[in-house]
């Protein structure tokens, strides 16, 4: 079903949330934007609308939103740079609405800091389900201190990372599998759970690119890039932070 013929109606099986959680829609095709206002709402969303990116990133800045569902294609700013001026001020889940299919748009958005990509047109039920997942994701919260990685310090509330006492510059994807893996510590977190987190569920089997992040992160963080043991990999399974 296309996005604009979208029934409000509620999907069998899904959840409603049970407290209300706000959601951020930057969108400035009017009808589209009319759809996922309906949607949302019908599933007990607050949705917040905004047809351009400048307000949008005013009103984040004054209410944080549990997620944001945004546009590349805005009037008055770039998606892409909304992105990384919306992770200056919130962590929260961003997905992509873009009718841009090349590999380029994509990844130049999930490396600005968006968590999904969803192409136009598109199912609203596929739509609404990363949501959800989006919005799991986004939990549980950081530790409430910093998390020492050799001489290395990162402090996930702070969005700071430190090494010998100086700050240690990461990308927007390098925080993002750094994140999900110190927010479950000990525990051994699948490649393709990261690669669906962090890239989205078209990128499953791209293992290069969690083996080429984690590169970066060890060499930034570990004592011993060769050697690391903080930052693991298990073999044939996934990645583990130990602390």
């Amino acid at each position: 079903m296309a996005a604009g013929a979208a029934a409000p109606d509620q999907d069998p099986g899904a959840a409603v949330p049970a407290a209300r959680q706000t959601i951020l829609v930057v969108e400035d095709e009017p009808a589209l934007l009319r759809a996922l206002r309906i949607n949302l709402r019908a599933r007990g969303y607050e949705a917040v609308t905004m047809q351009a990116g400048r307000p949008a990133l005013e009103k984040a800045t004054q209410r944080t939103p549990d997620a944001v569902i945004l546009d590349l294609g805005l009037p008055d700013i770039d998606g892409i740079d909304l992105i990384r001026e919306l992770r200056l001020v919130t962590s929260a889940p961003v997905i992509v609405l873009s009718g841009r299919t090349g590999p380029g748009d994509k990844i130049g958005a999930l490396d600005a800091g968006a968590d999904d990509y969803v192409t136009k047109p598109f199912s609203m039920e596929e739509l609404l389900a990363r949501l959800r997942a989006a919005l799991r994701r986004d939990g549980p919260p950081p530790p409430a201190r910093p998390v020492a990685i050799g001489r290395s310090a990162v402090d996930l509330a702070a969005h700071l990372a430190t090494r010998d006492g100086q700050q240690v510059r990461l990308t927007p994807t390098e925080w993002r599998l750094l994140e999900i893996l110190i927010r479950h510590p000990g525990q051994l977190v699948g490649g393709r759970r990261l690669l669906t987190e962090v890239w989205g569920p078209a990128y499953q089997d791209s293992t290069h690119y969690l083996r080429f992040h984690m590169a970066g992160l060890r060499r930034k963080l570990e004592d011993d890039p060769a050697r690391p043991r903080h930052l693991l990999t298990e073999p044939g399974m996934g990645y583990r932070f130990q602390p």
